[in-house]
């Protein structure tokens, strides 16, 4: 095996593909990345036993040749060595040649390497799938879906389906919800017809995450196939393969009031300052609860309190209050979080009860919601 490639390009798909790849795994040769030379160009693969992601380089982008000289063959390469040697190459041009003992030369100016591969025919096999259920979305859609859902998952595998975000299909809608039965966030989405009539998986959170890293921030269309086990995101030069959970997602929609007692609508910026200060105060021993008092004249006072540091309380003007008086306690972390996905200027937060959930959401829009649970203060 032989080929000739731009290093910049080759650096980019290693850093997409090298985030699959862990030295933890049970299977040898998934420790390595997988190299493969065609007449097309050249494909990186890395494994584990969640996700798979393999990207494409071209022979050519637009006029400019990225890959030449290539003679056809492959390699597994063992990481983070390969990787490491890439990134500090010091000219533009890498090549690469592979013998009949699978030793591995990298050469690139006065720089030579030399690397002992694996075969690549003990490497697993990654099946491509096109079933039914398969549907289009830009890229940017899917980041911003990810982004305001996936930091509600639950980081504790003592119930590891919540450890997954729920991704359902119903009457050409794409929700995503995510909970750790402290809290919860939801994100719905119009579809074009997919002629899938209803759906239901769980993704784990940690796929996303990743998935998350390497999509460019785009409106280029993302394929998404979903399977019995496996979820599959791709495109022309990209895949990312996914297991799924297995398990009953709780039933989340009766957790969402469909009243409220109190609503307040506030400057989503300034309710965050206010929050992160009185924050500094909190008790950390005590999940750094902070609390919210409603008084008079549309402004709300934001306090905390913490027996050994001491405590902290500032009053903020709201744009509107309606209902009834309020005296109510919550993590500042979960607030944060929730408050950081929402892109408006403006939040509406209702309230149905000191002790019952509430929700932050945009105004005048559905199709962002998050539920927190408060705390019991004393």
């Amino acid at each position: 095996m032989k080929f000739v490639i731009k290093r910049q390009h080759l650096i980019k798909n290693i850093q997409y593909v090298v985030n699959a790849i862990s030295s933890r795994t049970v299977i040898p040769i998934l420790t390595g990345m997988k190299v493969e030379a065609k007449k097309t160009g050249i494909i990186l693969t890395g494994s584990n036993s969640d996700i798979s992601i393999q990207s494409h380089i071209p022979v050519q982008i637009d006029d400019e040749e990225i890959v030449s000289d290539i003679i056809e063959g492959s390699i597994v390469l063992p990481v983070p060595h390969f990787p490491e040697i890439i990134r500090k190459l010091p000219e533009e041009i890498v090549e690469i040649t592979v013998d009949d003992s699978l030793i591995t030369t990298i050469k690139s100016g006065k720089a030579n390497f030399t690397l002992n591969g694996q075969s690549s025919s003990e490497y697993p096999n990654l099946p491509l799938f096109q079933t039914d259920e398969d549907f289009k979305l830009p890229k940017n859609k899917l980041k911003s879906l990810i982004k305001q859902t996936v930091f509600a998952v639950s980081t504790m595998e003592t119930r590891p389906i919540l450890t997954g975000v729920n991704v359902s299909l119903e009457n050409n809608k794409l929700i995503f919800t995510a909970t750790d039965s402290h809290r919860l966030a939801q994100r719905i989405t119009d579809l074009e017809h997919t002629g899938i009539e209803e759906a239901d998986y769980v993704i784990p959170g940690k796929s996303l995450q990743e998935l998350d890293k390497i999509i460019e921030d785009s409106d280029e269309l993302i394929n998404i196939t979903m399977m019995k086990n496996q979820v599959l995101f791709h495109t022309d030069r990209f895949y990312f393969l996914s297991r799924l959970l297995s398990g009953n997602y709780p039933e989340t929609d009766r957790l969402i009031p469909n009243t409220s007692e109190t609503k307040i609508r506030a400057n989503r910026r300034d309710l965050m300052q206010t929050i992160e200060r009185a924050a500094l105060l909190a008790d950390r021993d005590q999940n750094n609860v902070i609390r919210l008092d409603t008084l008079d004249s549309n402004r709300i006072e934001i306090s905390s309190h913490s027996p050994e540091v001491g405590h902290v309380k500032e009053e903020l003007p709201v744009a509107s209050f309606e209902g009834n008086e309020l005296n109510i306690s919550f993590s500042s972390k979960y607030i944060l979080d929730s408050l950081r996905t929402i892109q408006s200027d403006e939040v509406e937060i209702d309230f149905t009860g000191a002790m019952r959930p509430f929700i932050i959401k945009t105004p005048n829009d559905d199709s962002i919601l998050q539920l927190i649970l408060p705390v019991r203060t004393f």
